[in-house]
């Protein structure tokens, strides 16, 4: 993914923006983004303090949701989809390349329209979202399903 994609009115997910970047998504009306990469992760431009500063000081909410591909885990998933319930919208969720962020919003997309794994992970590739790890895949269609039958 080298660009942000809306997913509906309320979530748009991409690799992590530049400050010019979330000067743009400022005046687009963007209130909150979630930075969802780990302090140290290579390419950062920003680190999580640095980018809460920029974010801040354009007037949206912040939050830091720190997560690798070795944590993410159905706690994390829950704990990004009680988050973004609360916080304003629409929200701009990001981590390096938009893999994370994609796939974490596609969960909680799905639960909430009450679809199942193997069609969300449909929907994912329509949209363009890589997901070239097996283990990724079978956690999505995994949570997905639990979640969504206890809905």
């Amino acid at each position: 993914m080298n660009h942000a994609q809306q997913l509906n009115d309320e979530l748009i997910v991409g690799p992590q923006p530049s400050p010019s970047e979330l000067d743009r998504f400022a005046d687009d009306g963007v209130k909150t983004v979630i930075n969802l990469r780990t302090a140290g992760e290579d390419d950062q431009p920003l680190g999580p303090d640095a980018e809460a500063e920029e974010v801040k000081s354009r007037g949206m909410t912040y939050l830091h949701l720190p997560v690798s591909m070795g944590s993410l885990g159905s706690a994390t998933v829950d704990e990004f989809r009680r988050a973004f319930k609360e916080l304003p919208k629409p929200v701009l969720a990001h981590c390096k390349s938009g893999k994370r962020a994609g796939a974490l919003a596609m969960m909680h997309l799905a639960v909430e329209r009450g679809i199942s794994g193997e069609k969300t992970l449909e929907q994912a590739e329509e949209l363009g979202f890589e997901c070239d790890q097996p283990e990724l895949k079978a956690f999505v269609k995994q949570y997905v399903d639990a979640h969504t039958c206890n809905k």
